[in-house]
């Protein structure tokens, strides 16, 4: 059964390394290419975006893919409700791998923020030491609040082209721990963090740092995205899958 993943999450690779040895399925990971060096993947891997609706709707028929697991960013709403309408169109079954998100506990100090835009100005007009926690893509809107000093924790450095003038670059990739994350925070001398609510736990452990210093968190919401068949874990993912194997043979 050949399956496409559509990825860039701890979740979609949880889900290769659960189909690589798997003979029941033939499995491809689908990357947007925001990163040039993704990290290795036990299945055929295939970068870049597919021109589309239309695009993936060829992608789909060309390919010969039964089913489709769309184990994308919450964020990547775009990418979601593309994935909903070509897998209609073209007839493929599609199930969403939905990462839950967090929730505000009792001392947490949360602003809610309904996009970066909001989030940009909830930090306040006086001069404020900020981390970002967002990755690159959005960087450039907090440009319109360059009064304050931010530390930006990024996979790649994004182009300095329209950067916010004070702005420090921190280059790793998750996951954290919350030693690190209240080493990092303290050290910097941090008075605010600007989060997505990405949910799961490769880091949340900034927002558990940011709790136990007593710093306010701009939460920034999730966009509604589209889904097909929900499921929670990789682990039903697979017996989705399976499911659909099944009817199509008619066992």
């Amino acid at each position: 059964m050949r399956v496409l993943i559509l990825g860039g999450t701890t979740e979609a690779s949880a889900l290769s390394r659960l189909l690589a040895g798997d003979p029941r399925f033939d499995a491809v990971l689908s990357l947007a290419g925001r990163t040039s060096t993704p990290a290795a993947q036990p299945v055929a891997v295939r970068v870049g975006g597919f021109g589309g609706v239309e695009g993936l709707v060829s992608h789909l028929r060309d390919e010969k893919i039964d089913a489709v697991i769309d184990a994308t960013h919450p964020y990547a709403d775009r990418m979601s409700a593309h994935a909903v309408a070509a897998c209609e169109k073209a007839g493929v079954a599609l199930a969403s791998l939905v990462r839950a998100p967090w929730r505000r506990q009792a001392s947490d100090d949360w602003k809610d923020a309904a996009d970066t835009e909001a989030a940009a100005n909830a930090i306040g007009r006086s001069p404020r030491r900020v981390f970002l926690g967002i990755g690159r893509q959005e960087l450039a809107v907090f440009a319109r609040a360059p009064q304050h000093h931010y530390l930006a924790r990024v996979i790649e450095a994004p182009p300095a082209e329209g950067l916010p003038p004070h702005v420090t670059l921190l280059q790793a990739r998750g996951p954290f721990d919350l030693a690190a994350e209240t080493a990092l925070l303290r050290e910097r001398r941090i008075e605010i963090v600007v989060s997505k609510n990405s949910g799961g736990a490769a880091t949340y452990a900034k927002i558990e740092a940011a709790r136990a210093l007593g710093l306010p968190v701009v939460m920034i919401a999730r966009p509604h995205k589209p889904a097909g068949h929900v499921v929670a874990t990789p682990e039903e993912a697979v017996a989705w899958l399976d499911h659909v194997r099944r009817s199509r043979r008619g066992v």
